[in-house]
């Protein structure tokens, strides 16, 4: 008797417990499904030829002192921090340009590495190098040699259709690895 007590108790508890479950309810969920918005379709390869394009904007910009462009690709909340640690505006940096305090007889940006998060986000990160590159502190009465080897990050942002910096991170590297010598082809 015991035997068949304990399998009526197996038996109710699994009936209760099916009955707790959720009833499928096929009306909702395809109220889910058409709520959804269908995923935006982007070109990861598009955005990421833009996003270099813009770099070198960037980098043309502080070299020519030119700020058109940088107009337009600085976010005007963008935040800038530059590699002795301090932060800037877009305002901030567009006075730099403007300038002139920054000179560069080369300003070469080598492994970009662009990361397409989704239609309206991305960041890249990179080295570059300057050559013979300065920079005039209005404080100071000698130009800063600013030549070497940084690593950025900058994350982008399309706004309105438009794709801007949104924040710029850009440390100098203190003991750059030696350039790789080339591999002799056959």
């Amino acid at each position: 008797m015991k035997r068949s007590s304990l399998a009526l108790c197996v038996t109710l508890v699994v009936l209760v417990l099916a009955g707790c479950q959720p009833a499928l309810d096929t009306n909702r969920n395809a109220a889910l499904a058409a709520a959804s918005p269908a995923k935006e379709t982007f070109d990861p390869k598009a955005i990421e030829a833009e996003v270099i394009r813009i770099e070198k904007q960037w980098a043309d910009a502080n070299k020519t002192h030119k700020t058109d462009d940088a107009r337009q690709f600085l976010a005007d909340d963008a935040v800038i921090v530059y590699p002795d640690g301090s932060t800037a505006t877009k305002a901030d940096e567009i006075r730099t340009i403007e300038s002139g305090a920054f000179t560069a007889e080369a300003f070469d940006m080598l492994d970009p590495k662009v990361t397409v998060l989704d239609a309206d986000a991305a960041f890249i990160t990179g080295r570059s190098i300057l050559k013979n590159a300065s920079y005039k502190d209005p404080s100071q009465k000698k130009p800063l040699n600013i030549s070497g080897e940084y690593v950025f990050l900058d994350v982008y942002a399309r706004r309105n259709g438009k794709w801007q910096v949104v924040a710029s991170h850009v440390t100098k590297v203190a003991n750059p690895a030696p350039a790789a010598s080339p591999t002799p082809t056959k």
